[in-house]
């Protein structure tokens, strides 16, 4: 039977990328989405991948979900914690529930989901999760504070979550995606996306199918050896 792969955020821009990705390459792929019910239902028209609705950021809502999907497509096996949003001010005008809003997407939803599926896993002695992390938890951004503490926060979740998952071949990995041509980056000022663009040694954005692609190879069952790594895939815009 094929693997059952859930990617939060799954049905648009990268996440809409990943999983088509993991379509292709023979798995049983579920997305989540927080609230669009249309852009939902023409994705899975469009691929035929269902969608189910839940909060990542809500850990009973996540239990839930995790328990639907398992008994309506089967256990879970392969996780894509990708779901996030922002909420960009400075540090003056950034709020209490600004800081919640991302902290509790972007990071508490990777606790969420992961300890949604790990029982399961951990039994099956077989897992495969992929974080979504960012360039800008890994470098900093200004007017992000809320946002590169989330991503920086899943690289280090990422690490030590490896450590535990090793003795029960359940790796977990982290991507950390540069400046991506999806909607919220087309959004900036023409003159600022220039200027970003112009600090990429490749000289261009990133792709979702670049996102994809890697995503794919750290889910693959022969990157077994692969765990507690982040991939940086963003054209040399940051190397460490």
């Amino acid at each position: 039977m094929a693997r059952v792969a859930v990617v939060t955020g799954g049905q648009r821009g990268i996440g809409a990328a990943i999983s088509e990705a993991l379509q292709a390459a023979g798995r049983k792929v579920v997305a989540s989405y927080a609230g669009n019910e249309a852009a939902a239902q023409a994705f899975t028209e469009r691929t035929g991948i269902p969608c189910y609705k839940f909060d990542v950021g809500d850990f009973e809502a996540c239990v839930a979900a995790v328990q639907t999907i398992e008994a309506e497509q089967g256990p879970i096996e392969i996780l894509v914690n990708n779901a996030g949003i922002t909420r960009d001010a400075m540090m003056r005008k950034l709020t209490r529930q600004m800081w919640d809003d991302v902290i509790d997407t972007n990071l508490g939803s990777c606790y969420n989901m992961c300890k949604a599926v790990w029982d399961g896993m951990s039994a099956r002695k077989f897992g495969r999760i992929v974080n979504i992390g960012s360039i800008n938890g890994q470098a900093g951004q200004l007017g992000q504070v809320n946002y590169a503490a989330a991503k920086s926060g899943i690289h280090g979740f990422t690490k030590a979550l490896a450590l535990e998952g090793a003795r029960n071949q359940i790796t977990v990995n982290a991507v950390a995606p540069g400046y991506v041509d999806t909607e919220m980056v087309r959004a900036v000022p023409p003159d600022v996306l220039e200027k970003i663009i112009a600090r990429i040694p490749r000289g261009r954005l990133g792709t979702a199918q670049d996102i994809a692609r890697g995503v794919a190879f750290l889910t693959a069952d022969e990157a077994d050896f692969v765990t507690g790594s982040t991939l940086s895939i963003n054209g040399g815009q940051h190397m460490y």
